[in-house]
């Protein structure tokens, strides 16, 4: 069962406004990433479901937070088919996040109070998945959408809440222009948690990355209220 109850987990995404993005196959490395991002500020972190053996991953990141009392919302995404997500539902992911809308995984998480965060690209696939009980859609794929489909959006649906996610960069330009059209949050994978660092065992790299990005956020927020 999720530890984070379904508005927990969409009020820490929307509050935060960043949503870390990783994939790794080695469980302690891994768990040292959750905890990096954790350090810097995010409240919740997406693992990716792209390699062999990401599911048994993911459970272990799981007990390893259970363990360091980590506070920090894990949820799985890169998720597709309705099996997939009941299998990391069930495992306790916080919230689950796919590539594109699927109604079977809708109606799951939304019988288990899970937050799911589908991929859309138009705003009928944002319409059927509000539709659906969707509170939060990811903007995907970001740099071919750019931030004036997100003003646009904005426009006829102001309540639409979007976390976009691909072409969103570390910097305060990037990170202006996307909230400045209306984005909720982003998401950030390689930029945010750069290879290199990762290779070099250089968390803290991360942890400063992500505390700057978050200070970014939340300068531009202060700054339009």
């Amino acid at each position: 069962m999720a530890k984070y109850r379904r508005l927990e987990v969409l009020n820490g995404i929307v509050d935060s406004g960043l949503v870390p993005i990783f994939y790794h196959e080695a469980v302690s490395v891994a768990g040292q990433i959750v905890d990096a991002c954790a350090t810097g500020g995010a409240r919740a972190v997406e693992f990716t479901n792209r390699g062999d053996g990401a599911w048994q991953v993911f459970t272990t990141l799981l007990e390893h937070r259970r363990r360091s009392q980590t506070e920090i919302m894990l949820g799985a995404g890169s998720i597709v088919d309705a099996p997939t997500a009941s299998l990391y539902v069930n495992s306790g992911a916080d919230f689950i996040v796919g590539p594109a809308f699927d109604g079977e995984i809708a109606a799951l998480c939304n019988r288990r109070k899970v937050a799911y965060i589908p991929g859309c690209a138009t705003l009928t696939e944002i319409g059927n998945a509000e539709a659906a009980g969707v509170e939060l859609v990811k903007i995907f794929p970001g740099q071919l959408l750019g931030p004036e489909f997100v003003r646009a959006v904005r426009g006829p649906q102001p309540w639409t809440n979007m976390l976009v996610t691909g072409g969103v960069r570390p910097d305060a330009a990037s990170l202006q222009a996307w909230f400045e059209a209306g984005a909720t949050a982003v998401g950030i994978g390689s930029g945010l948690i750069r290879r290199d660092w990762v290779t070099a065992g250089q968390f803290d790299k991360i942890t400063q990355a992500v505390a700057q990005t978050c200070a970014w956020i939340n300068r531009h927020r202060a700054h339009h209220e």
